[in-house]
């Protein structure tokens, strides 16, 4: 392949000489379609408005719960993100290339021996953010003496993983986090139970279930099985269960050490089902000789009963003891949100405890806990199910028809006042054609459009077309404005 660096008239040049030479190759290159990266989208307007109507809500719950907003950079240095998600989670970073001859200083022998693993940290100093809650605590250490703690902070914007694309699965989305740091006490994990629920019940998302696990509880299963040394094997087997099925979970912990007498204990857990309070009974026994594990039944126990006070609107609450998330930095609780049982789709939602997580920036001892919301994966299941507001697209209410230099300057008065009263009016930028004008309002569904001539003008007053009835009447710039808002 030929790489060309050049200023635009050299290219001018080059380009000529192409075609002179071979007229055909030059005609493939310009007709080669343009499309975007797999696992990346273009959104229309109707999209963006769809999206914004799930953002709007998200951002509405985080304030009425009492986070505040911040915002991180989309790439961070590759040792804040490295390291801290697994190996799985690693593997799905995207890398950023250093600037300029990235080679010159490659580790020479990595690169003859074609070892990516020795030769990506010689040529890529910075990574595209995998999820929100890294960067989070990056920010926290390092603004630790301007915030007040506990600090309660939400983030809404897009991350990257290097995944392999399917449906409700990309290469960049958006995550909408709400986190508090600063604070042990359970009633962070009820108050996010209780965020979910809000959040859900205003988008009218019925059928949502809240699952929820402890770290605790895992490590204390591990401990009893003999495999705390592969706590991190174990939990990434079992969080697979629903994906791959209890056979396919068992082989990939004897892959990864564990024993089958270790395996053969867990059995009670694949079968494990029932109430809340049932299946805590039943991990009573499982774990009566793991201290671990007893500490993560009683927290458990303590959500569970203040939940059980408070009440959900929409969401379930339940239990589930293979739920892991893969994730190293949890300590505590694990949360994670099915959609509708009617919809095939993964988690909407997920997060937990991470009892120190900035500790892997030099800030020991702070607690935190948080959430997340898959805004593609609730888009998606909005859309199938057809609950987005009919009214979510405020298309232009009104477009004004363009007959010529004085009628535009009338009409722009008006449209400066419908704007003002909170109407979305336009004018139709040239004066063409009334047809192709009147084609331009059915094609983008304006449900009215107003005509000015020189009779509307010496009466000051406006033709307004009602483009669904039919109708057409004279009527007062107030009138105008009464007529369009009523509709």
């Amino acid at each position: 392949m030929l790489y060309i660096s050049c200023d635009g008239r050299d290219l001018y040049k080059i380009k000529n000489t192409i075609i002179k030479k071979d007229s055909r190759f030059y005609g493939h290159i310009m007709a080669q379609k343009p499309s975007t990266p797999k696992g990346t989208r273009d959104f229309n307007p109707e999209q963006v408005a769809k999206r914004n109507y799930i953002f709007n809500t998200i951002r509405g719950a985080f304030d009425k719960f009492g986070f505040q907003p911040i915002e991180t950079p989309s790439f961070e240095n590759s040792e804040t993100l490295m390291g801290k998600y697994g190996d799985e989670g690693d593997r799905l970073i995207f890398k950023i290339l250093n600037s300029g001859d990235f080679l010159s200083k490659a580790n020479q022998e990595a690169f003859s021996q074609k070892n990516s693993n020795k030769l990506t940290p010689s040529i890529s100093e910075k990574a595209l953010r995998y999820d929100l809650t890294v960067p989070f605590a990056r920010y926290v250490v390092q603004h630790q003496n301007e915030i007040e703690f506990p600090f309660k902070r939400y983030q809404i914007q897009p991350v990257w993983r290097a995944d392999r694309p399917q449906k409700g699965r990309f290469r960049e989305f958006y995550q909408c986090d709400a986190d508090v740091v600063g604070s042990k006490s359970l009633w962070q994990e009820v108050e996010f139970i209780q965020l979910y629920d809000t959040v859900f019940s205003a988008l009218k998302l019925e059928g949502v279930t809240i699952k929820i696990n402890n770290r605790k509880i895992l490590s204390g299963i591990a401990e009893v099985i003999g495999a705390s040394n592969k706590l991190i094997d174990f939990t990434v087997a079992l969080d697979k269960l629903d994906k791959i099925g209890e056979d396919k979970v068992k082989a990939e912990m004897l892959s990864k050490g564990i024993s089958e007498e270790g395996i053969s204990k867990l059995q009670p857990l694949f079968s494990l089902s029932g109430s809340f309070e049932s299946q805590i009974e039943s991990l009573k026994d499982i774990l009566s000789s793991s201290e671990e594990g007893k500490k993560g039944i009683e927290e458990l126990s303590f959500i569970d009963n203040a939940i059980s006070e408070l009440g959900l609107s929409i969401a379930t609450l339940q239990l589930d003891v293979t739920l892991a998330r893969g994730l190293n930095y949890y300590t505590g609780a694990i949360f994670e949100v099915a959609a509708p049982k009617t919809v095939k789709m993964g988690s909407i939602g997920g997060g937990g405890r991470y009892d120190d997580l900035t500790g892997i920036f030099g800030m020991k001892d702070v607690s935190g806990v948080g959430i997340s919301f898959g805004l593609d994966r609730i888009y998606l299941v909005l859309e199938e199910l057809g609950l987005f507001p009919e009214t979510i697209s405020k298309n232009v209410e009104v477009l004004f028809i363009n007959f010529g230099e004085k009628e535009a300057l009338f009409s722009l008065k008006a449209i400066k006042q419908l704007r003002l009263e909170g109407i979305n009016a336009e004018l139709y930028p040239d004066a063409a054609k009334m047809k192709k004008q009147m084609n331009h309002a059915n094609k983008r569904h304006i449900p009215f459009v107003v005509l000015v001539g020189d009779d509307e003008i010496n009466s000051n007053r406006y033709t307004l077309k009602n483009m669904i009835s039919g109708e057409q009447e004279k009527v007062s710039l107030d009138s105008l404005v009464n007529k369009i808002k009523k509709s």
